[in-house]
C-alpha cells in the first residue's frame, strides 16, 4: 500500500456517477412499448424516471464513460457531427438494454474493435447523426443483467430513420454477440 492509500490523501481518480433509469408508474418519459429484440423482455411499465425516484417496475443502472472502440480521429468525428441530448425538438426517446455473449467478453479488446470495425457499427451511426442523439452507458462493471444501456432521443420527424438505423446496426457482425436486448420506446412526458 502506497502513503497516498493511508495519509488521507484524496483518490487519484473520481469514480463515474452512476445513472438509473426506473420503469415505473411516473417519470419524465411515457413509455409507449418495451418489447425483447432477443431474449428475455422488461416487464411492461408506464413511465420511465431518469435520475429520480419513483414507484418503479424495474431500474437499470449504468456509468457514461470513454469511447472505448473509438479511435482518436473517429471520436473527433463524432464530436463535429452529434448534439447534445436534451433538445426541446427531441420528444421521442428509445432505451436498449443489451447484453453480449460470453464468447464477446472472452475475446481480446482488439479482436473486439475488429468485430465493431468490420461491421461499419460507427459509420451507420454517423449517417444519422445529428438527428438521433445518444449515450452509452456501461453497466457491465456494475454487475447489472445488461453489459450496456444505450439512450436514444430524436425529434418525431426522425423516428423512420432512427428504426432505419437500428435495422442496420442489427444487421451488422458485432449483433451475433447480442444475447438479450430490449427495445423501450418513449415520448416526452
Amino acid at each position: 500500500m502506497s502513503s497516498a492509500d493511508t495519509d488521507g490523501a484524496a483518490p487519484r481518480f473520481t469514480p463515474l456517477p452512476i445513472t438509473h433509469f426506473t420503469g415505473g408508474d411516473d417519470g419524465q418519459w411515457r413509455v409507449i412499448s418495451v418489447s425483447a429484440v432477443c431474449g428475455d423482455s422488461l416487464p411492461p411499465v408506464a413511465a420511465l424516471a431518469i435520475d429520480r425516484a419513483g414507484a418503479g417496475g424495474w431500474r437499470l443502472r449504468g456509468t457514461a464513460s470513454h469511447l472505448r472502440y473509438t479511435t482518436a480521429s473517429e471520436r473527433t468525428q463524432l464530436r463535429a457531427r452529434q448534439e447534445g441530448l436534451g433538445r426541446p425538438a427531441s420528444t421521442r426517446a428509445a432505451l436498449l438494454p443489451i447484453r453480449k455473449s460470453a464468447a464477446w467478453w472472452e475475446m481480446a479488446q482488439d479482436d473486439r474493435r475488429a468485430v465493431y470495425v468490420r461491421g461499419s457499427h460507427l459509420p451507420i451511426g454517423m449517417d444519422y447523426l445529428p438527428g438521433v442523439a445518444r449515450k452509452l452507458y456501461h453497466s457491465r462493471d456494475l454487475g447489472e443483467d445488461f453489459d450496456f444501456l444505450t439512450w436514444f432521443e430524436f425529434a418525431p420527424d426522425q423516428e423512420a430513420a432512427f428504426d432505419q438505423m437500428l435495422a442496420r446496426l442489427r444487421g451488422c457482425a458485432e449483433w451475433a454477440y447480442v444475447d438479450r436486448e430490449v427495445d423501450i420506446r418513449l415520448i416526452r412526458a
